[in-house]
């Protein structure tokens, strides 16, 4: 990275009392909450922009990814930005930009307009979610630090679930423009705040910005992330799909190699060396994969087995969000007795747990019941690994460089995100097809054919035919417990794989 010599000016900020310290965490968290919420929001609204804009769902699709897309594509180079021109100014000017693209979002005439608003609301994002991290770990001393970052990890894991329920209640009772309320007030309050209360700590350098790197590493997460986007309609074998995660890979190929020749790069992968990145950046990116993953899951489970409103859905989601939020916080506590290594280690099989139970227990006839015990233990274990996993990777890397390794930790965030609804979801879909082949024999192929589609499919189609109708509703909901089953398990071993990864090769430094 940046050598000592290499080194123009720095500031450090001065220390600050308690007071000021919470301060400066509850602005940062407020701007999170608006970024975070905003990702998941726009999806229980799908079916009123569809009609407001006699829109396609491809149309749609593109309303809702545009933003997850750009604020993933940007995460590096703008957190960068922020450690050469100050982490404060390009806090403000991301919140500028986040709440002019919210309110134009909401005033939105086309499916256009909407679509470029979703853009620029990706770029403010970009620049507001690694800055807030990184004016924690660049102010708070070293002994607030972990519970700062806990209370920040509690915001951006459970702060989703919170937006989308949030969303669905102005969706029903409301309209869908209000969606877009929330964060703009939140944006308006940070801003005051950030103003007041956050320092400012940037590095400034005799060496260029790397431009080079940021332009093949925003090539490489777009074709990537847009490829695991598009995997799951268009499938895997799809020349688009191909074409994307190619472009995407060789991009990131030739990043790496540009960045090992840069004297002053974007991401110096020699940190990657640091037990402490590597292993954080694994476990963040495998639980918030797995965690995407099982939402694809019980969604579906809540609306087309249970028969549950969008509204309820979400809410029924809410005690995993709490319990992952509270656990986020109490993860320090936990860590200054046993390490980072081993909290990691206790999060990661809790969360194993929770996909075991969610594998065993769940039944068409089990009800909410039968998934509660598993989200409980799925929500403590992701909220006490995420702290610790988060911590691991900013403490890896020097002060100079917070901007990069939060906007890292986000980046991992999203890519894992993004997998995990690519594979978990291809998995639900394959067990649910090949399981409905064996209970439709008595059914004409056409009917089949549709039913092999998804769970929603089927259960369209079945009151139309009359006497079959209600074995057609009873093997479309065992076939999606069958799917369902099987990325429960899949998962399972893939946080068992976690697990021994994290004993082997976790932070050295077991105890604070």
């Amino acid at each position: 990275m940046i050598t000592n010599k290499e080194k123009q000016e720095t500031y450090v900020p001065v220390e600050h009392n308690s007071r000021q310290l919470r301060a400066i965490l509850v602005t940062v968290c407020i701007a999170l909450m608006a970024v975070i919420a905003s990702v998941s929001g726009l999806n229980v609204a799908q079916p009123n922009l569809a009609i407001e804009f006699k829109a396609s769902q491809n149309t749609v699709l593109w309303m809702i990814n545009i933003y997850t897309i750009s604020l993933a594509a940007l995460l590096l180079p703008l957190g960068a930005l922020g450690d050469r021109l100050g982490r404060r100014p390009i806090l403000l000017a991301g919140l500028i930009i986040f709440g002019i693209a919210n309110l134009a979002a909401g005033i939105s005439t086309s499916s256009a307009m909407i679509i470029v608003a979703r853009l620029l609301s990706g770029i403010g994002a970009a620049m507001i979610m690694p800055i807030t991290l990184a004016v924690i770990t660049s102010t708070f001393p070293s002994e607030e630090r972990s519970k700062a970052i806990g209370i920040w990890t509690a915001v951006a894991g459970g702060g989703g679930i919170i937006g989308m329920y949030l969303s669905a209640v102005l969706v029903d009772y409301a309209n869908w423009r209000w969606l877009f309320v929330l964060p703009i007030v939140l944006v308006i309050v940070s801003f005051i705040m950030a103003l007041r209360f956050i320092p400012n700590s940037f590095e400034k350098t005799i060496h260029r910005f790397d431009f080079g790197g940021s332009i093949l590493s925003v090539i490489g997460i777009i074709g990537i992330v847009y490829a695991l986007h598009e995997a799951p309609s268009l499938g895997w074998t799809e020349p688009f799909v191909l074409v994307n995660l190619v472009v995407g890979l060789l991009s990131i190929f030739g990043f790496m190699l540009w960045e090992l020749r840069q004297k002053a790069p974007l991401l110096d992968l020699k940190f990657f060396s640091k037990r402490g990145l590597s292993s954080g950046s694994v476990s963040l990116l495998v639980v918030f994969g797995v965690q995407a993953g099982i939402f694809v899951v019980l969604f579906p489970y809540f609306q087309a087995v249970l028969g549950w409103s969008g509204l309820r859905a979400t809410f029924g989601m809410m005690p995993m969000a709490i319990l992952m939020m509270l656990a986020s916080g109490l993860a320090p506590k936990l860590s200054s007795h046993i390490g980072n290594r081993f909290t990691m280690a206790v999060g990661i099989i809790l969360f194993g747990v929770g996909l075991t139970l969610l594998a065993t227990l769940v039944s068409v006839d089990g009800g909410y019941l039968s998934v509660l015990p598993g989200m409980l233990a799925m929500g403590l274990g992701m909220g006490i690994s995420m702290t610790p996993s988060t911590e691991a990777i900013t403490s890896a890397l020097p002060a100079e460089n917070q901007g990069v390794a939060s906007a890292l930790n986000d980046l991992t965030r999203e890519l894992g995100t993004a997998l995990g609804v690519a594979l978990l979801g291809a998995f639900v879909t394959a067990g649910y097809s090949n399981a409905i082949d064996n209970r439709l024999h008595e059914f004409p192929s056409k009917i089949t054919s549709i039913a092999r589609e998804g769970i929603v499919t089927a259960l369209e189609i079945a009151p139309n035919l009359g006497s079959q109708s209600n074995m057609l509703i009873i093997a479309a909901k065992e076939s999606f417990i069958i799917g369902w089953q099987q990325a429960m398990w899949i998962g399972t071993v893939v946080m068992a794989v976690l697990l021994i990864y994290i004993l082997v090769m976790g932070p050295k430094t077991d105890k604070k």
